[in-house]
Protein backbone atom coordinates (compact mmCIF):
# COMPACT_ATOMS: atom_id res chain seq x y z
CA UNK A 1 0.00 0.00 0.00
CA UNK A 2 1.21 3.51 -0.79
CA UNK A 3 -0.21 6.71 0.69
CA UNK A 4 0.42 10.33 -0.29
CA UNK A 5 -0.12 13.12 2.23
CA UNK A 6 -0.65 16.64 0.89
CA UNK A 7 0.05 19.33 3.49
CA UNK A 8 2.36 21.93 2.05
CA UNK A 9 2.40 24.83 4.51
CA UNK A 10 2.66 26.68 6.80
CA UNK A 11 5.10 25.41 9.43
CA UNK A 12 2.47 25.13 12.15
CA UNK A 13 0.07 23.36 9.78
CA UNK A 14 2.77 20.88 8.81
CA UNK A 15 3.47 20.16 12.49
CA UNK A 16 -0.26 19.62 13.05
CA UNK A 17 -0.27 16.98 10.31
CA UNK A 18 2.52 14.84 11.80
CA UNK A 19 0.10 12.76 13.92
CA UNK A 20 -1.67 11.74 10.71
CA UNK A 21 1.51 10.01 9.58
CA UNK A 22 1.77 8.28 12.96
CA UNK A 23 -1.86 7.14 12.87
CA UNK A 24 -1.61 5.78 9.33
CA UNK A 25 1.67 4.01 10.06
CA UNK A 26 0.08 2.23 13.02
CA UNK A 27 -3.03 1.36 11.00
CA UNK A 28 -1.02 0.19 7.96
CA UNK A 29 2.44 -0.84 9.23
CA UNK A 30 3.59 -2.05 5.80
CA UNK A 31 2.48 1.07 3.91
CA UNK A 32 4.90 3.49 2.26
CA UNK A 33 3.86 7.04 3.12
CA UNK A 34 5.01 10.00 1.02
CA UNK A 35 4.44 13.69 1.80
CA UNK A 36 4.15 16.76 -0.45
CA UNK A 37 5.40 19.89 1.37
CA UNK A 38 6.79 23.34 0.62
CA UNK A 39 10.55 23.22 0.09
CA UNK A 40 11.27 25.45 3.10
CA UNK A 41 9.56 22.96 5.44
CA UNK A 42 10.81 19.73 3.87
CA UNK A 43 13.16 18.94 6.77
CA UNK A 44 10.19 18.55 9.12
CA UNK A 45 8.47 15.44 7.66
CA UNK A 46 11.96 13.98 7.18
CA UNK A 47 12.14 13.75 10.98
CA UNK A 48 9.25 11.27 10.97
CA UNK A 49 10.40 7.64 10.58
CA UNK A 50 7.16 6.61 8.84
CA UNK A 51 7.72 8.96 5.89
CA UNK A 52 9.29 7.10 2.98
CA UNK A 53 9.71 10.03 0.60
CA UNK A 54 9.37 13.80 0.90
CA UNK A 55 8.28 15.59 -2.29
CA UNK A 56 9.17 19.28 -2.05
CA UNK A 57 7.20 21.86 -4.00
CA UNK A 58 7.74 25.61 -4.25
CA UNK A 59 4.25 27.02 -4.82
CA UNK A 60 5.08 30.25 -3.02
CA UNK A 61 8.16 30.86 -5.15
CA UNK A 62 6.52 29.67 -8.37
CA UNK A 63 3.66 32.16 -7.98
CA UNK A 64 6.14 35.03 -8.03
CA UNK A 65 7.87 33.76 -11.19
CA UNK A 66 5.12 32.33 -13.35
CA UNK A 67 6.63 33.76 -16.54
CA UNK A 68 9.97 32.06 -15.96
CA UNK A 69 10.85 29.00 -18.04
CA UNK A 70 12.72 27.62 -15.03
CA UNK A 71 9.54 27.78 -12.98
CA UNK A 72 7.60 25.65 -15.47
CA UNK A 73 10.49 23.20 -15.69
CA UNK A 74 10.37 22.81 -11.91
CA UNK A 75 6.58 22.42 -11.94
CA UNK A 76 6.93 19.68 -14.54
CA UNK A 77 9.54 17.90 -12.46
CA UNK A 78 7.31 18.08 -9.39
CA UNK A 79 4.40 16.62 -11.39
CA UNK A 80 6.64 13.80 -12.62
CA UNK A 81 7.62 13.02 -9.02
CA UNK A 82 3.94 12.89 -8.04
CA UNK A 83 3.30 10.37 -10.79
CA UNK A 84 6.35 8.19 -10.18
CA UNK A 85 4.35 5.90 -7.88
CA UNK A 86 0.69 4.87 -7.95
CA UNK A 87 -1.12 5.68 -4.71
CA UNK A 88 -3.87 3.74 -2.99
CA UNK A 89 -4.79 6.84 -0.97
CA UNK A 90 -4.07 10.49 -1.67
CA UNK A 91 -5.05 12.49 1.41
CA UNK A 92 -5.25 16.29 1.25
CA UNK A 93 -5.55 17.62 4.79
CA UNK A 94 -5.00 21.23 3.73
CA UNK A 95 -8.29 21.85 1.95
CA UNK A 96 -7.13 24.67 -0.32
CA UNK A 97 -7.32 25.15 -4.07
CA UNK A 98 -3.54 24.77 -4.36
CA UNK A 99 -3.48 21.52 -2.37
CA UNK A 100 -6.44 20.13 -4.30
CA UNK A 101 -4.63 20.82 -7.55
CA UNK A 102 -1.54 19.03 -6.23
CA UNK A 103 -3.63 16.04 -5.15
CA UNK A 104 -5.18 15.88 -8.62
CA UNK A 105 -1.74 15.45 -10.21
CA UNK A 106 -0.92 12.29 -8.27
CA UNK A 107 -1.30 8.93 -10.02
CA UNK A 108 -3.76 6.50 -8.46
CA UNK A 109 -3.41 2.74 -8.18
CA UNK A 110 -6.40 0.67 -9.35
CA UNK A 111 -9.13 1.31 -6.81
CA UNK A 112 -7.19 4.23 -5.30
CA UNK A 113 -8.94 7.38 -4.08
CA UNK A 114 -8.23 11.06 -3.58
CA UNK A 115 -9.76 12.19 -0.29
CA UNK A 116 -10.15 15.42 1.63
CA UNK A 117 -12.62 17.60 3.47
CA UNK A 118 -16.06 18.08 1.94
CA UNK A 119 -16.99 21.53 0.62
CA UNK A 120 -18.49 22.63 3.95
CA UNK A 121 -15.43 21.54 5.93
CA UNK A 122 -12.59 22.62 3.62
CA UNK A 123 -10.91 25.98 4.10
CA UNK A 124 -11.64 26.68 0.42
CA UNK A 125 -14.79 24.91 -0.78
CA UNK A 126 -13.47 24.59 -4.34
CA UNK A 127 -10.81 22.12 -3.11
CA UNK A 128 -13.50 19.45 -2.65
CA UNK A 129 -13.97 19.30 -6.43
CA UNK A 130 -10.62 17.49 -6.75
CA UNK A 131 -11.46 14.56 -4.45
CA UNK A 132 -13.17 11.25 -5.09
CA UNK A 133 -14.49 11.42 -1.53
CA UNK A 134 -15.00 14.38 0.79
CA UNK A 135 -15.70 14.05 4.50
CA UNK A 136 -17.54 16.30 6.93
CA UNK A 137 -15.24 17.20 9.82
CA UNK A 138 -16.39 19.77 12.41
CA UNK A 139 -14.65 23.12 12.03
CA UNK A 140 -14.64 23.89 15.77
CA UNK A 141 -12.16 21.10 16.51
CA UNK A 142 -8.45 21.74 17.01
CA UNK A 143 -6.49 21.49 13.75
CA UNK A 144 -4.64 18.36 14.91
CA UNK A 145 -7.88 16.56 15.66
CA UNK A 146 -9.47 17.68 12.38
CA UNK A 147 -6.54 16.21 10.47
CA UNK A 148 -6.65 12.97 12.44
CA UNK A 149 -10.41 12.56 12.02
CA UNK A 150 -10.13 13.14 8.29
CA UNK A 151 -7.38 10.51 7.99
CA UNK A 152 -9.44 8.03 10.01
CA UNK A 153 -12.54 8.59 7.87
CA UNK A 154 -10.62 8.34 4.60
CA UNK A 155 -8.71 5.18 5.55
CA UNK A 156 -11.50 3.45 7.41
CA UNK A 157 -9.89 3.11 10.83
CA UNK A 158 -11.21 4.06 14.25
CA UNK A 159 -9.57 7.05 15.88
CA UNK A 160 -8.75 5.25 19.11
CA UNK A 161 -4.97 5.74 19.11
CA UNK A 162 -3.02 8.02 21.42
CA UNK A 163 -1.71 11.28 20.00
CA UNK A 164 1.82 10.81 18.63
CA UNK A 165 3.71 13.37 16.56
CA UNK A 166 6.30 10.71 15.86
CA UNK A 167 9.36 12.95 15.59
CA UNK A 168 12.60 13.36 17.48
CA UNK A 169 15.69 15.48 16.91
CA UNK A 170 19.24 15.23 18.18
CA UNK A 171 20.05 18.22 20.44
CA UNK A 172 22.05 20.83 18.58
CA UNK A 173 25.80 20.99 19.15
CA UNK A 174 27.14 24.45 18.32
CA UNK A 175 30.03 26.53 19.59
CA UNK A 176 27.84 29.55 20.33
CA UNK A 177 25.34 27.51 22.38
CA UNK A 178 25.86 27.82 26.17
CA UNK A 179 27.23 24.74 27.94
CA UNK A 180 24.47 24.82 30.53
CA UNK A 181 20.72 24.30 30.68
CA UNK A 182 18.82 26.80 28.58
CA UNK A 183 15.36 28.07 27.74
CA UNK A 184 14.41 29.10 24.22
CA UNK A 185 12.39 32.31 23.88
CA UNK A 186 10.58 32.55 20.53
CA UNK A 187 9.83 36.25 20.36
CA UNK A 188 9.17 36.60 16.61
CA UNK A 189 6.05 35.98 14.57
CA UNK A 190 4.69 36.97 11.18
CA UNK A 191 2.11 39.47 12.47
CA UNK A 192 2.67 42.47 14.69
CA UNK A 193 -0.57 41.86 16.61
CA UNK A 194 0.76 38.47 17.73
CA UNK A 195 3.87 39.93 19.38
CA UNK A 196 4.31 39.98 23.15
CA UNK A 197 5.73 43.23 24.63
CA UNK A 198 9.48 43.54 25.17
CA UNK A 199 9.14 44.50 28.87
CA UNK A 200 7.21 41.27 29.46
CA UNK A 201 9.92 39.23 27.72
CA UNK A 202 12.49 40.96 29.93
CA UNK A 203 10.55 40.09 33.09
CA UNK A 204 10.25 36.47 31.99
CA UNK A 205 13.89 36.25 30.99
CA UNK A 206 15.12 37.59 34.32
CA UNK A 207 12.91 35.10 36.19
CA UNK A 208 14.31 32.21 34.13
CA UNK A 209 17.89 33.37 34.60
CA UNK A 210 17.28 33.44 38.36
CA UNK A 211 16.59 29.69 38.21
CA UNK A 212 20.00 29.08 36.63
CA UNK A 213 18.91 28.86 33.00
CA UNK A 214 20.45 30.73 30.09
CA UNK A 215 18.01 32.31 27.64
CA UNK A 216 18.47 31.59 23.93
CA UNK A 217 16.64 33.87 21.48
CA UNK A 218 16.38 32.84 17.81
CA UNK A 219 15.36 35.12 14.97
CA UNK A 220 14.71 34.46 11.30
CA UNK A 221 14.76 37.76 9.42
CA UNK A 222 17.24 40.54 9.99
CA UNK A 223 14.65 42.53 11.92
CA UNK A 224 13.82 39.52 14.11
CA UNK A 225 17.50 38.90 14.88
CA UNK A 226 17.97 42.56 15.81
CA UNK A 227 15.08 42.31 18.25
CA UNK A 228 16.46 39.07 19.69
CA UNK A 229 19.91 40.65 20.09
CA UNK A 230 18.43 43.72 21.79
CA UNK A 231 16.51 41.57 24.28
CA UNK A 232 19.52 39.33 24.90
CA UNK A 233 21.63 42.37 25.71
CA UNK A 234 19.12 43.60 28.31
CA UNK A 235 18.98 40.18 29.96
CA UNK A 236 22.71 39.58 30.38
CA UNK A 237 22.95 35.78 30.58
CA UNK A 238 21.36 35.27 27.20
CA UNK A 239 22.41 34.67 23.61
CA UNK A 240 20.83 35.62 20.29
CA UNK A 241 21.33 32.83 17.77
CA UNK A 242 22.80 33.12 14.29
CA UNK A 243 20.44 32.28 11.40
CA UNK A 244 19.35 28.64 11.68
CA UNK A 245 17.81 26.24 9.19
CA UNK A 246 14.79 24.20 10.21
CA UNK A 247 16.80 21.05 11.05
CA UNK A 248 19.17 22.98 13.36
CA UNK A 249 16.22 24.83 14.86
CA UNK A 250 14.61 21.50 15.71
CA UNK A 251 17.86 20.46 17.39
CA UNK A 252 17.96 23.70 19.39
CA UNK A 253 14.39 23.16 20.61
CA UNK A 254 15.02 19.48 21.36
CA UNK A 255 17.78 20.39 23.83
CA UNK A 256 15.84 23.08 25.69
CA UNK A 257 14.61 22.72 29.27
CA UNK A 258 11.73 25.07 28.43
CA UNK A 259 10.38 26.80 25.32
CA UNK A 260 8.23 29.92 25.49
CA UNK A 261 6.96 31.46 22.28
CA UNK A 262 4.31 33.54 20.62
CA UNK A 263 1.90 32.04 18.08
CA UNK A 264 4.38 30.74 15.53
CA UNK A 265 5.11 27.43 13.88
CA UNK A 266 8.25 26.91 15.95
CA UNK A 267 6.34 26.85 19.23
CA UNK A 268 4.20 24.03 17.79
CA UNK A 269 7.39 22.23 16.76
CA UNK A 270 8.72 22.48 20.33
CA UNK A 271 5.53 20.91 21.68
CA UNK A 272 5.67 18.16 19.05
CA UNK A 273 9.24 17.38 20.14
CA UNK A 274 7.97 16.82 23.66
CA UNK A 275 9.57 19.87 25.26
CA UNK A 276 7.83 21.76 28.09
CA UNK A 277 6.21 24.55 26.09
CA UNK A 278 4.29 27.74 26.80
CA UNK A 279 2.49 29.30 23.84
CA UNK A 280 1.48 32.95 24.22
CA UNK A 281 -1.62 34.10 22.36
CA UNK A 282 -2.52 37.73 21.80
CA UNK A 283 -4.50 37.83 18.54
CA UNK A 284 -5.59 34.29 17.65
CA UNK A 285 -7.65 31.47 19.16
CA UNK A 286 -5.66 28.75 20.96
CA UNK A 287 -8.73 26.48 21.05
CA UNK A 288 -8.33 25.93 17.29
CA UNK A 289 -4.59 26.27 16.71
CA UNK A 290 -2.89 26.27 20.12
CA UNK A 291 -0.15 23.85 21.17
CA UNK A 292 -1.71 20.41 21.48
CA UNK A 293 0.61 17.84 23.02
CA UNK A 294 -0.47 16.96 26.55
CA UNK A 295 0.03 18.58 29.97
CA UNK A 296 3.49 19.95 29.23
CA UNK A 297 2.15 22.08 26.37
CA UNK A 298 0.22 25.05 27.76
CA UNK A 299 -1.60 27.88 25.98
CA UNK A 300 -1.86 31.26 27.70
CA UNK A 301 -3.88 34.26 26.54
CA UNK A 302 -6.53 34.49 23.84
CA UNK A 303 -7.65 36.62 20.93
CA UNK A 304 -7.52 40.25 22.05
CA UNK A 305 -6.14 39.49 25.53
CA UNK A 306 -2.41 38.92 25.89
CA UNK A 307 -1.21 36.93 28.92
CA UNK A 308 0.40 39.00 31.66
CA UNK A 309 4.07 38.68 32.48
CA UNK A 310 3.14 37.43 35.96
CA UNK A 311 0.96 34.64 34.59
CA UNK A 312 3.66 33.51 32.14
CA UNK A 313 6.41 33.59 34.77
CA UNK A 314 4.27 31.53 37.17
CA UNK A 315 3.46 28.94 34.49
CA UNK A 316 7.09 28.77 33.37
CA UNK A 317 8.38 28.19 36.90
CA UNK A 318 5.77 25.48 37.43
CA UNK A 319 6.81 23.68 34.25
CA UNK A 320 10.48 23.89 35.27
CA UNK A 321 9.65 22.48 38.71
CA UNK A 322 7.66 19.63 37.15
CA UNK A 323 10.57 18.84 34.87
CA UNK A 324 12.99 18.73 37.79
CA UNK A 325 10.70 16.34 39.69
CA UNK A 326 10.39 14.11 36.63
CA UNK A 327 14.19 13.91 36.33
CA UNK A 328 14.45 12.89 39.99
CA UNK A 329 11.85 10.18 39.45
Amino acid sequence: MRILLVKTSSLGDVVHNLPVASDLARRFPDAAIDWVVEESFADLPRLHPAIARVLPVAVRRWRRRLLSRATWTQIGAARDALREHAYDLVLDTQGLLKSGLIAAQARLAPGGRRCGYDRDSAREAVAARFYDAGFAIPRQLHAVERNRRLAAAASGHALDMTLDYGIAARPLAAGWLPHRDYAVLLTATSRADKLWPDPDWQALGMALIATGLTCVLPGGSGEERQRAARLATTLGRAVATPPLGLADMAGLLAGAQLVVGVDTGLVHLAAALGRPTLALFCASDPALTGVHAGPQAINLGKRGTAPTAGAVVAAALELIACGAVAELD
